[in-house]
């Protein structure tokens, strides 16, 4: 348990670092999903506009450090592949 004013303040600050990341990691994944779901319905246009809007949401993770920049952009790279292949 936290002893010193320090680590008490460092514990209250870690708890709200982690709700604030939890909520955030929470979103990007539901963009991800919304990607994915349009990917599986075959609809090119669908898939392309959620791809569009889930590329922000996931670079605005990798700069507030809940994703890393390489993981990010793996992501991105196979999910722009999945909907290029779409006829």
């Amino acid at each position: 348990m936290a002893n010193t004013p320090q680590s008490k303040k460092r514990a209250r600050q870690n708890e709200s670092r982690f709700q604030i990341n939890k909520a955030r990691r929470s979103r990007i994944r539901t963009f991800l999903r919304k990607v994915e779901e349009a990917i599986a319905s075959g609809d090119k246009e669908a898939s392309v506009a959620a791809l569009r809007a889930a590329q922000p949401e996931l670079m605005r993770g990798v700069t507030k450090g809940v994703y890393h920049k390489n993981t990010a952009s793996r992501k991105m790279s196979r999910l722009a592949s999945r909907v290029k292949s779409l006829g």
